[in-house]
């Protein structure tokens, strides 16, 4: 019992002041590709919001386009208005005129009637025409007989200002009841549009304090994403490991220890496209290059890089073997990446345009597998 608890201890040790050969550096590359996953989920939100507010700003637009149309019509009713009540005072004017022309032509034939009928006293000029000389009789008969004539043009006089009268007022009410309908229609027509853009310009203004909060998140998530790469690179450069480092002491076969060996060789060289040495290199170009050096033909091609070879467990790597990265389906080009394992969970590769070959850790969330060229 005593050897047992004793064994136990000394293994305690070994965990401790061993730590596993593949230990991947705090914070991880999952928690990198997370924080990195949370800004793309976060910008795509913030994308749907802008969408969303443009296509809202739209509809603002072309309701307020909307409101200024209904608001001049409404202000040229006004305008009809205002000229509709000038007519209805100008017609009621000319209205009370033919109502005074009625009224003096009343009161003639007031007076004629009065004259034919009921008799009276004349005076004044009527004096004068009608004496009691010999022809005054017969001149009194003429007289009244053409008094008779007047009377009927006068009661025709009357007629006609009376219906001209009840029509002036039919057309000025009725040009003006029209008018105030017109002018109310488009009073309601404006408020209704006015409360549209209202109602819009509140859901717009909404919109835009949610784009904010969300540009917010989406600064505040790409910081984090940063920071922790950051973190994760001094963690890696703190495991013992730098640009000018050496071959690396580890398991490996021979040929994967001169792979191993001349690739780090290479370290700071920039990355091209396409390229395969000796002055830049793409990924698969490097890898290449690497193991021609031990002696073997392997493609300039991710694709057949990772059948060129058996494949290794991650627990089982040595220096040399390649780490590939991507997707593993029915077609190669998804595994779009390669590196070099040269220990300890590290790899060298030529990441991508703008940098260059380059130490980093194998431990990617789209790591795939790894190969053992032959």
């Amino acid at each position: 019992m005593h050897s047992v608890r004793a064994g136990l201890v000394v293994a305690c040790l070994i965990a401790t002041l061993c730590p596993p050969a593949h230990a991947e550096p705090r914070p991880s590359a999952d928690d990198v590709a997370e924080a990195r996953d949370a800004v793309r989920d976060k910008n795509k939100a913030l994308g749907a919001a802008t969408a969303k507010l443009a296509a809202a700003q739209g509809r603002l637009d072309e309701l307020a386009a909307t409101a200024e149309r209904l608001i001049e019509a409404y202000n040229g009713e006004l305008v009809k208005l205002t000229a509709a009540k000038a007519a209805a005072v100008d017609a009621r004017a000319r209205l009370l005129s033919a109502e005074a022309h009625f009224e003096q032509a009343r009161s003639a034939v007031a007076a004629i009637a009065a004259e034919a009928y009921g008799g009276f006293t004349i005076s004044g000029p009527m004096l004068t025409l009608m004496t009691d000389n010999s022809e005054g009789f017969l001149h009194r008969a003429s007289v009244l007989e053409q008094m008779g004539g007047e009377r009927t043009i006068i009661l025709d006089r009357m007629r006609a200002a009376q219906k001209v009268a009840e029509i002036l007022r039919a057309q000025a009410d009725d040009a003006f009841t029209v008018q105030q309908a017109a002018m109310e229609n488009a009073a309601k027509a404006k408020a209704a549009a006015e409360t549209a853009v209202a109602e819009q310009t509140r859901q717009t203004k909404a919109l835009r304090v949610r784009e904010s909060k969300l540009q917010d998140q989406v600064d505040a998530a790409r910081s984090l994403a940063d920071r922790l790469a950051r973190e994760r690179a001094a963690a890696v450069e703190r495991a013992g490991f730098s640009a000018g480092a050496r071959p690396y002491v580890g398991t490996g076969s021979t040929n994967g220890d001169l792979a191993a060996n001349w690739v780090l060789t290479q370290l700071g060289k920039p990355y091209v496209w396409a390229a395969d040495g000796p002055d830049s290199y793409d990924c698969s170009g490097l890898t290449m290059r690497a193991w021609e050096r031990a002696g073997v033909r392997i493609d300039h091609w991710t694709g057949t890089q990772w059948t060129s070879g058996p494949h290794v467990p991650l627990n089982q790597l040595r220096r040399g073997d390649l780490l590939f990265f991507g997707r593993i389906t029915s077609n190669p080009g998804d595994i779009h990446h390669v590196g070099m394992y040269i220990g300890r969970g590290l790899m060298v590769h030529a990441p991508q345009t703008g940098d260059v070959v380059r130490i980093a850790s194998m431990w990617r969330r789209d790591l795939v597998g790894a190969t053992r060229p032959t």
